[in-house]
């Protein structure tokens, strides 16, 4: 039996934040989603701003749920994962519903996962995971810790399995994390998302 077996009832939606070798991680999770999970996924991978972003298509492919391109002022659907537009914020609005900024870009990242994770601790608060994975920037280090100061759930992929430690290293730097996990362990635990046995705690993995 998984040891992710039950994870947090509570939970309505997960945030996850990633940038250099982030869409090799995220092509594992998504992939390990079951069909029936009722969750709300929102993402921000970093890519060049005056490029298409093909990321829709990409894990598309791999992925039980839809995953679509948000669009502002679009209410929010369990079961999906969104990805915002190149060059744009993606922000969480009450509701709730998707919202799109041109606001400046944050660590140099437009979108930003700080915007992302801060919006989305405001309208979720206990009911948020949110999740930090490999990359080359200090960009969601800050909405982690708001994640966790507004009662969500926080977790960071274990900077010896990341191709870039650094954001998982200034995330852990950044305040309290409630999970350390590795590839295999974050793939088990997105494999339990959304099962009907789900309840409880989140077990220990140390």
């Amino acid at each position: 039996m998984s040891e992710f077996e039950s994870v947090w009832r509570d939970i309505r939606a997960v945030a996850i934040g990633g940038s250099a070798g982030g869409v090799e991680v995220l092509s594992l999770l998504l992939s390990a989603l079951p069909p029936t999970c009722p969750l709300a996924f929102f993402v921000v991978l970093h890519i060049p701003r005056e490029r298409p972003s093909l990321l829709p298509e990409i894990f598309g492919s791999k992925c039980a749920l839809p995953v679509r391109e948000a669009e502002d002022k679009e209410p929010v659907l369990g079961g999906t994962v969104y990805f915002p537009p190149p060059d744009y914020h993606l922000l969480i609005d009450a509701g709730p519903a998707c919202a799109l900024s041109g606001d400046a870009p944050v660590h140099f990242s437009r979108p930003s996962i700080d915007v992302l994770f801060e919006s989305a601790a405001d309208i979720y608060g206990p009911a948020l995971l949110g999740l930090i994975l490999t990359g080359a920037s200090q960009d969601g280090a800050a909405g982690l810790a708001a994640v966790g100061r507004a009662g969500g759930h926080t977790v960071v992929q274990d900077p010896d399995c990341a191709a870039v430690r650094i954001l998982p290293e200034c995330a852990l730097r950044a305040g309290p994390v409630e999970r350390v996990l590795g590839l295999e362990q974050l793939r088990q635990l997105f494999a339990s998302l959304g099962n009907e046995r789900a309840g409880g705690a989140l077990q220990e993995t140390h």
